[in-house]
This record gives structure tokens, sequence and C-alpha cells, in this order.
């Protein structure tokens, strides 16, 4: 960092002044940009929320599809066993036999409509994660849309500032390297206490030239002699005179 010590208070108000002129520009590009970045970062959230969701809904339609493959392959099962025991009741030596083979029978068919009942109501639910999966991927595919057409709005500004915000982002660098760390602090203090980034200002019209509050003659007169740092009482802002605010530019 540059011997800040060895510059004059007009050639650090000079540097300040430059300096809040070139980050007035890169506002500039900021506020062409507008709430994009953020609107983008938020459609990209909320569909990995979607999509979480829609991964979610799958993973349950399939469980649900493999229960009823096991209910199905159950009742093939039972089917199975229901045969068997009806080709022994055709040799069975007494009744006593033949009472339990029908128990197994009837065991057999109490588990075939239960596994059938298993079914129907996993098909009624399996119709309703069926809907919620349409109903999600339609969600995605909106945002998505959405997502697409404010990233090509970005992508468009971007590349129309990309060169100009390079430049400013250098200057500003630049400049900050001729500024002591203490007035650098207070300059970005200021500058983050207001919504319009303005921490130094010209006195125009017998006023600041942030808060628009009145600067008596005899501290204006101190602001042109350029032998100290003057803030408005008001707002805390930095004051220059009009000639030296004209006198820079952030080219």
């Amino acid at each position: 960092m540059a011997a800040v010590k060895d510059f004059s208070v007009e050639e650090k108000l000079v540097s300040l002044l430059r300096l809040q002129k070139i980050d007035s520009k890169l506002d500039e590009i900021q506020i062409l940009k507008g709430e994009l970045p953020m609107e983008v970062s938020d459609l990209e959230d909320e569909i990995l929320g979607l999509t979480a969701r829609q991964t979610r809904v799958e993973e349950e339609i399939n469980g649900i599809t493999e229960f009823m493959e096991s209910k199905k392959a159950a009742i093939k099962e039972s089917e199975s066993m229901i045969a068997k025991y009806e080709k022994q009741s055709e040799n069975v030596k007494n009744n006593r036999e033949f009472e339990a083979i029908n128990k197994e029978i009837e065991m057999q068919q109490l588990e075939i409509k239960l596994a059938e009942k298993h079914i129907r109501d996993a098909n009624e639910e399996l119709a309703e994660k069926v809907k919620a999966l349409e109903a999600a991927k339609k969600q995605v595919a909106v945002k998505e849309g959405v997502l697409n057409h404010k990233k090509g709005e970005l992508q468009k500004i971007i590349a129309d500032t990309e060169k100009e915000e390079n430049y400013f982002n250098k200057q500003s660098a630049d400049a900050r390297s001729h500024i002591d760390e203490r007035l650098l602090y207070s300059y970005d203090r200021i500058r983050k206490s207001y919504r319009n980034g303005l921490a130094v200002v010209p006195v125009e019209r017998d006023a600041c030239g942030g808060c628009f509050n009145s600067i008596p003659p005899q501290r204006q007169s101190e602001i042109r002699l350029h032998k100290k740092i003057i803030v408005c009482e008001n707002c805390g802002r930095i004051l220059v005179d009009a000639t030296l605010n004209d006198s820079v530019e952030a080219k």
C-alpha cells in the first residue's frame, strides 16, 4: 500500500472522490442487473427442493410397486399351495387328515384375500403418488423455464457490461491502494449505511449532496480550503466542494 502519510488532504480527497465515482459506476452496473442474480439463485434453490421432492415421490412409487409385486408373488405361492393341498386331499385316509388339509386351504385363501386387499390399497396410493409425481414434474419444468429466461437476461447484461465492470473493478482496486486503511474503513462504512452507496458528496446549492441539509457558509469555506476532511453533521458523509467534484471523473 502506498505511503498515504505523504499525501496532502487535497490528494486524499481526490483519491476518495475518484473511488466514489468509480464505485458509483459499478453500482450502476449492479442496478442494471437488478434483482436478477438473487432471483436466479432463489430459483435454483427452489428447483433443487422440487427435484428432491420429485425423487422422493419416485422412490415411494418404486417402493409401492415392489410391495405390490411381492403380494402378487405371495398370491401365486398361496395358489400353488392350494393346488398342492387339493391334490393331497384326493389321497386322505380319514376325516382328520381331510379337515387338516381344508384348514390349510382356507388359510391360504385368506392369505390371498388379504394380499388382494393390500394390492387394491396400494393401487389407490400409487395413483395418488403418480399424480403427485406429475405435478412435481410440471412444477420443475415451469421453474426451469423461468430460470432459463432469467439466466438469459442476466447473461446478456453480464456480456454487455463485463468489459466495463472489469475495467472499473481494476480502477477501484487501484484507487483503494492510494487511501490509508482508516480512511478506507470510514468510506466503506458510510457507503454501506446508504442504499445509494454515496459516501463522498459535493456541496450543491449550499446543501449536502447526500441528505440535502443546509451547510453553513463558514463550513463551506473550510471545505473549499481542502485543509481537512469534513463530514456532514447530519448524515456523516464526506463533503467536497463543487469545483473539486467537477474536476474528478471516473472514465
